[in-house]
């Protein structure tokens, strides 16, 4: 669509959302862009990039989804950031190549998917949308105190602020911990505010409590009980509930 200036240096950045869309707005203004964007946790060293720093700015950051708000839609900065969200690596230049384009074209651009970053981006925002929404119906709380409720995952894609939004409003007088085990990182909420936060490498899972050790055992008898043997079809359970996912339900072994 656009005829791109790029320029031979790997941008560097922290990893945030807020960290890329300082990039975004400092190439928009130059109006070329790196040959490519990465982590700085994730990039490896080597003799031949010239590598860029670029420090997250806040302010920066923040007038590019205003302006994303105001001046394309809300849509464009929603697939932006589930974009971001996904599991996918190196998905950073198609993301900024879909912010500036959005900037320059306007609401239209959710509908030019013959662009290959328009496309590649929603693709990208819906593939993090569909695991977050079938993480809402398969976590499973485990009760590890008299008002203590802890749910391990293993998602793909960076979803643990959607699901753990979503058991909030669900939940709003429980409090809870939605553990991310992929990143390591925690959904915790009190009852009055959350945050997420990173789990230490030290982690002990504390154990459970002895009701929650009895509606476990329960359970698992009940699906073995209710359970067809001759009508078993792995297949199909894992077409429906993907076999990824069974580590963290409690009726599976």
């Amino acid at each position: 669509m656009f005829d791109w200036e790029y320029i031979d240096e790997v941008y560097l950045y922290d990893g945030t959302f807020y960290g890329l869309l300082s990039i975004v707005f400092d190439t928009y203004l130059i109006d070329k862009i790196p040959v490519k964007i990465c982590s700085e946790m994730d990039y490896e060293y080597n003799l031949l990039d010239k590598t860029t720093f670029v420090q997250t700015d806040l302010e920066k950051a923040k007038r590019i989804c205003d302006g994303l708000v105001k001046n394309v839609s809300f849509d464009a900065l929603y697939n932006a950031y589930n974009a971001f969200l996904s599991g996918q690596k190196n998905t950073e230049l198609t993301i900024l190549k879909y912010v500036i384009s959005a900037f320059k074209i306007g609401p239209e651009i959710n509908n030019m998917l013959a662009i290959d970053y328009v496309l590649d981006t929603i693709k990208l925002r819906k593939n993090t949308g569909f695991e977050a929404h079938r993480l809402k119906g398969l976590l499973k709380f485990r009760c590890i105190s008299e008002n203590l409720y802890y749910a391990p995952i293993h998602p793909d894609n960076n979803v643990i602020e959607h699901v753990g939004k979503h058991f909030v409003n669900r939940l709003p007088q429980q409090n809870f911990i939605i553990h991310d085990k992929n990143r390591n990182i925690a959904f915790v909420y009190d009852t009055k505010e959350y945050s997420v936060m990173d789990v230490p490498d030290n982690f002990v899972m504390p154990e459970f409590s002895d009701e929650e050790k009895l509606y476990q055992s329960l359970w698992k008898t009940f699906f073995k009980t209710i359970a067809i043997k001759e009508r078993t079809n792995k297949r199909l359970q894992m077409q429906y509930m993907p076999k990824k996912y069974w580590q963290d339900l409690v009726e599976i072994d």
